[in-house]
């Protein structure tokens, strides 16, 4: 697949989606490059502002298999990974497989499940594959979980551990919507006469293989990766705000997430704003602040963010 045709199909499975969700045209962009990009996403949100109808939004217009797992606090490693059970009939056991052996998986709530069920996620997100009683089996590709957690809710939950957050390519907030968009809102539940909004697939599992193996050719000069070494290096040397920056794995989310935007771009080569616009999302979750900022309304965005104003921007011709 050529990137003229990832930048048209992106487009379309990006109109798709938005009729089902109205104005956040960039944060499903971000969305859709760290799917082509082979990541996986956690959306940090409060309540009601549509995170799980995007992942299905996606789902359905990829046209790829989609599983749903609501986290609780009874949750186990089983209930996700999956059980071998035995069978009277052939008197032996039988692997059932477990919601995760999908190309989609919704964490709805990761932050409620217990640290045993939360690690249970870890190898499937790295290596594509679980170990089950000692058996190692693989996971299907394309393979992307996309987790929620509501920021505000502390009572009854399990904040998800630095190592677990890395494994994230990004961390995305979706944010209220405008006056506008939210009068658009109303309007559209009223001309379909109904809760649900009907996607229509648009794409394979296959056609998003394809579109994955396209942005490996993505070119990236000397001058932009440079660029992306200076924004990770100066995550490590900001003594002042950040207590541990961010190790080579985000140099490696940068490349991957900037190749992939600028694909949808419809350019074969990647530009300095292309990394300018996925390093907050790609970034942030991967710092830990010094703690007397725990106490501020200092973000970890707002840090990334003031480092990207200090760094020189490399000429690009």
């Amino acid at each position: 697949m050529k990137i003229e045709e990832v930048h048209e199909k992106g487009n379309e499975i990006l109109n798709e989606v938005g009729k089902a969700i109205v104005g956040k045209r960039e944060v499903l962009k971000l969305m859709l490059a760290t799917i082509l990009a082979d990541g996986h996403i956690l959306i940090e949100d409060l309540p009601g502002l549509a995170k799980t109808l995007m992942a299905k939004s996606f789902a359905t217009a990829l046209g790829v298999k989609f599983r749903r797992v609501q986290f609780t606090p009874d949750l186990l490693p089983s209930d996700i990974l999956g059980v071998s059970v035995f069978n009277q009939k052939t008197l032996e056991f039988e692997f059932k497989e477990g919601p995760i052996f999908t190309n989609i998986l919704l964490a709805d709530e990761v932050n409620r499940a217990p640290p045993k069920t939360q690690s249970a996620l870890l190898e499937a997100m790295q290596e594509r594959q679980v170990t089950i009683e000692g058996k190692t089996r693989y996971l299907k590709r394309p393979f992307v979980v996309i987790a929620t957690q509501n920021p505000i809710e502390q009572e009854g939950t399990y904040p998800l551990p630095e190592a677990q957050l890395d494994r994230f390519l990004v961390r995305l907030r979706v944010g209220y919507p405008t006056k506008e968009e939210e009068v658009e809102i109303l309007k559209r539940r009223i001309g379909r006469k109904k809760e649900e909004v009907d996607i229509n697939q648009v794409s394979s599992s296959e056609e998003v293989i394809k579109m994955q193996k396209a942005i490996e050719e993505v070119y990236v000069s000397d001058a932009v990766l440079d660029y992306i070494t200076e924004i990770v290096r100066a995550t490590r040397e900001n003594k002042k705000e950040i207590e541990v920056g961010a190790s080579p794995r985000g140099s490696l989310a940068l490349l991957r997430l900037s190749r992939a935007y600028a694909a949808l771009d419809g350019r074969d080569y990647v530009i300095p704003d292309d990394v300018k616009r996925v390093a907050i999302p790609a970034l942030s979750h991967r710092l830990i602040l010094k703690r007397e900022l725990w106490y501020t309304r200092v973000s970890q965005e707002m840090v990334v963010e003031r480092m990207l104003e200090k760094i020189p921007v490399p000429k690009f011709e």
